[in-house]
């Protein structure tokens, strides 16, 4: 009988770790795990700041792979890793270790006291005036708040003490596979350093002339590598994969969710999470007309076309939460799962056309940073829950429309979407409006999530 090769995926995700093990012959996952991180910690800036405990996620990313079957574990030849991309954690010195028990590595474990808090996509410290003061980065793409090299640069002002006491940074999937590889100096793809700004894709290189004019600590950059390639080998056995296993470099999760479920190039991608992005498959960038699109590295030189809007399932959990919030005021808990199921089934029941407007941009957008959400044409015919929530699923599909009108995808000859997430699998409103807005068949395949795609994306690596 022929030895197994399988692949071990990992997405480092916002809210949660997944992995999953891949049998690269039959396409078929033959394990997978997943576990909230929980790792969300208060931001000395308030709500504009977001920051996450890393070795919370560390030991998320533990309990994972340590409860998936180790007679699957000692078949997988190579790990792919992917993750939140746009963040950015700083440490010195090789600021993990690795518990043995009976001279056998158990698990490896981030050190807290090496390390700082993980700033993540949704931070919103810089403000539009402090992006303005930057010089305009040697690329297609722009910097934003919650970008890498963002917060780097207003630390570089406002706590330049803090930032001298680091020696590295990189996204947080970065820093798993630098631990799990023993590497001095962290090693990021051209995903993840796309989704910091000052990088250009087209030479694959930092913008290094424009950082030191500004006296940007240079040394904290990763090197960087293209996507699919191996960033190092494992350091020691790890829950039964051999010691030398291939890693390769940690790459964007929505570019790895994307891998995992296109079929053809006909098809875009909507993937509702905590966020949500419509995505499709270009050869090259091109003027699109549209400021609100961006062209992001995707594998073998393309590029996705994405509209990526940081307004999405979490608008609607947010909403959620407040239903729930209300009614224990009252003295009624309800479980989530119960308001989630009513909210579906009386949006369901909405005819078409509900002429409640609902703006939905809870936390702004990366092109309006200072819009906020706001509800217009209220009336006694709609204040009923269910035309409520339908008027909030249509308006957060509604606004991915402006920022990537149908026409598009009807020029790139798109044919149907293909959903992905869970914040659009579970809500057939939310699927309704996707059929509406789109005027394209809406479809869910066998697909995958981003630590399949992680997978994938790997094998085809050196």
């Amino acid at each position: 009988m022929a030895e197994k090769h399988y692949i071990l995926g990992m997405d480092i995700g916002t809210t949660s770790v997944k992995v999953c093990v891949y049998d690269p012959d039959t396409k078929e996952l033959v394990a997978k795990q997943n576990k909230d991180t929980a790792a969300n910690i208060p931001s000395d800036q308030g709500i504009e700041g977001n920051k996450q405990d890393v070795p919370k996620i560390v030991s998320a990313v533990h309990y994972c792979v340590s409860r998936l079957p180790r007679d699957v574990l000692r078949h997988v030849r190579k790990i792919g890793v992917c993750g939140q991309m746009h963040g950015v954690v700083l440490w010195k010195d090789r600021a993990w270790e690795k518990v043995e028990k009976e001279g056998v590595v158990i698990r490896y474990e981030a050190t807290r006291e090496k390390m700082s808090a993980l700033y993540t996509w949704q931070d919103t410290r810089c403000k539009p005036e402090f992006l303005d003061s930057l010089p305009k980065p040697d690329s297609h793409l722009q910097c934003y708040s919650g970008y890498g090299c963002a917060t780097l640069l207003w630390m570089l002002k406002h706590k330049p003490e803090k930032l001298k006491s680091f020696s590295r940074s990189a996204t947080v999937q970065d820093f798993v596979v630098a631990m799990l590889c023993d590497l001095e100096t962290p090693i990021t793809s051209d995903q993840n350093a796309a989704s910091w700004g000052y990088f250009n894709t087209e030479n694959n290189e930092w913008n290094t002339d424009i950082l030191n004019s500004i006296d940007f600590p240079i040394n904290l950059l990763p090197k960087v590598l293209k996507s699919g390639q191996i960033a190092g080998v494992l350091s020691s056995s790890w829950n039964g994969i051999q010691e030398g296993t291939p890693v390769g470099v940690a790459m964007g999760d929505l570019q790895c969710s994307i891998i995992a479920t296109l079929e053809n190039d006909q098809d875009a991608v909507l993937n509702v999470s905590t966020s949500a992005q419509l995505a499709i498959v270009a050869d090259r960038i091109s003027d699109l007309g549209c400021k609100t699109i961006e062209h992001l590295p995707y594998f073998n030189d393309s590029y996705l076309v994405v509209a990526a809007s940081l307004n999405g399932g979490n608008v609607l959990a947010t909403f959620v939460k407040m239903l729930q919030q209300w009614m224990l005021e009252f003295g009624f808990p309800i479980p989530q799962s119960k308001v989630w199921e009513k909210l579906i089934a009386l949006g369901l029941d909405v005819p078409d056309g509900t002429n409640m407007k609902i703006s939905p941009l809870l936390l702004g957008e990366r092109h309006s940073p200072m819009a906020k959400a706001s509800v217009e044409n209220i009336d006694l015919s709609n204040i009923q829950l269910g035309h409520v929530f339908r008027s909030l699923c249509d308006s957060l599909i509604e606004n991915l429309h402006c920022m990537m009108p149908k026409d598009i995808l009807r020029n790139a000859n798109i044919k149907r979407i293909v959903g992905n997430g869970s914040g659009l699998s579970r809500n057939a409103v939310l699927q309704r409006a996707v059929e509406q807005y789109y005027s394209l068949p809406l479809e869910f395949t066998s697909g995958g999530d981003a630590a399949k795609g992680a997978a994938i994306a790997i094998i085809s690596a050196n």
